[in-house]
């Protein structure tokens, strides 16, 4: 019996490491070359209003610039962080900046948001 349970909770260990949330960034490829990108292959971008570690676009702003939002259980790794946002919940950010993708991109390789808002908004490269 106590075999058993030492198993089980080692497995039960090993399946929470393995469920808590890795980065969902990748490498991209667009017109400008290199950006990171989401799961999905859209274009991430950074807002030069955000301070490191902390995102200042809420409301309309998020609406039109979703956040990369991270799970609950989402930790640190290397260069990509976990930033709480104002309404509590978690977002991912590549060197204390915040990420996001932008609601007028439609395909993977799009970067329609750069340089939006007086240049404002920046593709996230590598």
């Amino acid at each position: 019996m106590k075999k058993f349970l030492l198993v089980a909770v080692a497995a039960t260990s090993f399946i929470a490491t393995a469920l808590a949330q890795t980065a969902p960034i990748k490498t991209g490829d667009s017109a400008k070359g290199k950006v990171l990108t989401d799961e999905k292959g859209m274009t991430l971008y950074i807002f030069d209003k955000d301070t490191a570690g902390k995102s200042v676009c809420n409301g309309p702003c998020a609406t039109n610039w979703p956040p990369l939002m991270a799970g609950g259980d989402a930790q640190d790794q290397g260069p990509y962080t976990v930033i709480v946002r104002d309404d509590g919940s978690k977002q991912w950010a590549y060197k204390g900046k915040p990420l996001y993708t932008w609601i007028k991109d439609t395909k993977p390789g799009d970067i329609t948001g750069d340089g939006v808002a007086n240049n404002t908004w920046h593709i996230a490269a590598p």
